[in-house]
Parts: C-alpha cells; sequence; structure tokens
C-alpha cells in the first residue's frame, strides 16, 4: 500500500522493502531507511491526509482514500442519507451541467431523487468551492453566481 501512495505521489521510480526491523524506500539519487514505528507513522499520516472530512451546516463532504467523494447529511448515518462520487470532480463535474437558476428537480444524478437531491443542492450552496447561493426554501431554489464556481480551492476542503 505505501508503494503505491509513493508512487501516485512522486512520478519517478520509487522503491519500498522491508529490511529487518527497517523500511527502505528508494527514490532517484535518494534513499530513505526508517524504522517499522516511524513507517507505520507515515502510513498513518498519509490514510488522513488522503481521507478529510469538512462540515458544513447541513452537509458534510468527505474525501476518502480511495479518491471518492461522499456527500452526506450532517448528522445521519444511514446509507440513505448521502451519495459517493468517483471523486470531487464527478460532483463538479454534475454542477457544471446545472442551469444558473436550479431546484432539486434540476439534479439530475443516476441514482438520485427526492431527498437525496436536495441533500446536494444544500451541500453545492454550503460547500466554498462552488459560487450559488440559495435563493428560496420552497421550492428549494438556488443561483449560480458565475459561471464555473471557485477555482481557489480544487481539492473541495476547507477554504
Amino acid at each position: 500500500m505505501i508503494t503505491l501512495l509513493i508512487e501516485k505521489f512522486s512520478g519517478d521510480e520509487v522503491s519500498v522493502r522491508s529490511d529487518g526491523d527497517r523500511v527502505v524506500v528508494s527514490l532517484p539519487g535518494r534513499t530513505h531507511t526508517v524504522d517499522r514505528d516511524a513507517a507505520a507513522a507515515l502510513r498513518a499520516e498519509l490514510g488522513e491526509a488522503l481521507t478529510e472530512r469538512c462540515e458544513y451546516v447541513h452537509t458534510v463532504g468527505t474525501h476518502r482514500a480511495d479518491g471518492s467523494y461522499v456527500v452526506s447529511r450532517r448528522g445521519a448515518d444511514s446509507s440513505g442519507h448521502r451519495k459517493v462520487f468517483d471523486g470531487f470532480a464527478a460532483l463538479r463535474e454534475q454542477y457544471a451541467t446545472l442551469p444558473a437558476t436550479f431546484t432539486a428537480a434540476d439534479v439530475d444524478v443516476p441514482g438520485v431523487t427526492g431527498g437525496r437531491r436536495h441533500l446536494l443542492m444544500r451541500h453545492v450552496v454550503e460547500h466554498p468551492a462552488f459560487d450559488c447561493t440559495l435563493t428560496a426554501r420552497q421550492p428549494l431554489t438556488a443561483e449560480k453566481r458565475s459561471s464555473g464556481g471557485r477555482d481557489r480551492n480544487d481539492r473541495g476542503g476547507s477554504p
């Protein structure tokens, strides 16, 4: 697992091997040797860095280590209160298809009906990466303020 994570961020040839009670990570021109405890701590830190949870008023956005992005209702634990996207970019693409002023009926995501449409609307209104605002509660209506959303936070985390 660590080899894959390092390769993902490196772009150079990387090798990782166990040498008794040590772990040896080799990059072109450099080799780093750490004990197993330090390697385990590094793995935990990489996992935490790849998994990020941002809570908003009504919704929560979670970047998972596998690259997927989950929108869920804040305070709800059941799967009926969340939508999993392949990644944050997939949510951005969905947002881009919405008209300048949109309602829950416009949120046309495969497998998403009723309450989940409202959940996704609330999430894009709350999330700082999407430049839109709630304009009405009945029916739930939002309006884009610009054409593409804010670029300052492309990963979709906290501002």
